[in-house]
């Protein structure tokens, strides 16, 4: 972590910061999103202090660098509730938003409690939590996904289709794929002779998992490595690679480079924009959500999804159970004679 960007957090959140990162293996982005959260919630007890400005306008301005501990240990359960509903009133923030909040406050106060022995019992461990909206995730049907696969014409038009199959067929999350190295992808034989090829991909909490590669994902990624009849630097530039790279990324960028996450996201805007999906709110994050749903549909068991997908609990994967359920739904309301009442006689 870079210490720099959390220069102005007291001591005690610097270490719970730490903690996530070095001990849980919580990734940067999501150490970065509890500092946001905490950050607002000692600079709502600054004002609450008399020590900041009570105009909401210079409410992200407020400095925290000078909470101590003992402005840590002065709130209580009451406090965090009014915070969360100044958030709601003041600062628009949506159940989603209050809800990451509640979290951040159990989570932090459970390690002062825990690791830091700074209360006998957690002043937060009975904070109730604002319920998120349950949200059916967006995701491409088949016709539309076989639909954004032929409208791949890029200039890296051969990295471009490996990328976009490997999100379709393996359900893998954006970091996981960008940060695939060519040494992850194997290749072995079953007891038939038959060529198996396997992924290793690191997942959230640096926890790695093995995703079998379908032959279209193999013949994808065949054809991006494949040598053209041409030199190393055109054949990087066509979307292919030089094998003797010193980048040992399997996605490169053009410059050679382990290609960029937010390089990803332009190339999978590019295709959207192509097949004329691009007004549906889809992203790379969609197509995994697609990978899921199409598997599910097609009789994948749930513990099983649960592990392709690298869930730690079954829960988060029962989502794609909800989805197969409003789509039986939905193909009932539409049945021609949903709308027939009783007594009505048929004219």
């Amino acid at each position: 972590m870079n210490k720099n960007n959390y220069d102005n957090a007291p001591q005690s959140l610097k270490d719970y910061l730490y903690y996530l990162q070095i001990v849980k293996g919580r990734s940067e982005l999501t150490v970065k999103n509890y500092y946001t959260d905490l950050r607002s919630f000692f600079r709502y007890l600054k004002v609450k202090q008399g020590r900041a400005s009570e105009n909401p306008d210079d409410f992200s301005e407020i400095d925290i660098s000078d909470m101590t501990d003992e402005d840590i240990m002065s709130v209580d359960l009451q406090f965090a509730q009014e915070f969360l509903l100044y958030m709601k009133a003041e600062r628009s923030n949506d159940q989603k938003a209050r809800y990451r909040k509640a979290v951040a406050l159990r989570q932090f106060y459970k390690f002062l409690t825990n690791n830091k022995h700074m209360f006998k019992v957690s002043p937060m461990a009975n904070l109730e939590l604002p319920s998120p909206k349950a949200a059916l995730p967006k995701y491409l049907t088949l016709e539309q996904a076989l639909e954004m696969l032929t409208h791949i014409d890029t200039p890296d038009q051969k990295r471009d289709y490996c990328i976009v199959v490997f999100f379709l067929n393996c359900g893998m999350r954006l970091s996981e794929l960008v940060g695939i190295n060519l040494k992850d992808i194997r290749s072995t034989h079953d007891t038939d002779g038959n060529e198996i090829y396997t992924l290793k991909v690191l997942g959230k909490g640096s926890k790695e998992r093995i995703i079998y590669l379908n032959q279209a994902c193999i013949n994808a990624y065949k054809a991006y490595l494949a040598p053209e009849e041409t030199d190393p630097s055109s054949r990087q530039a066509a979307g292919c690679r030089d094998m003797n790279t010193r980048e040992d990324a399997l996605f490169l960028s053009r410059r050679g480079t382990r290609i960029s996450n937010r390089r990803v996201q332009q190339i999978v805007e590019e295709c959207f924009k192509s097949c004329g999906l691009d007004n549906m709110g889809l992203s790379v994050h969609k197509l995994r959500h697609t990978a899921a749903t199409l598997m599910y549909q097609n009789g994948v068991d749930v513990r099983v999804l649960k592990d392709v997908l690298g869930h730690e609990n079954l829960n988060t994967t029962q989502i794609y159970t909800h989805v197969s359920s409003a789509q039986m739904k939905n193909a009932v309301n539409q049945n021609p004679l949903s709308g027939v009442a009783p007594g009505e006689k048929n004219e």
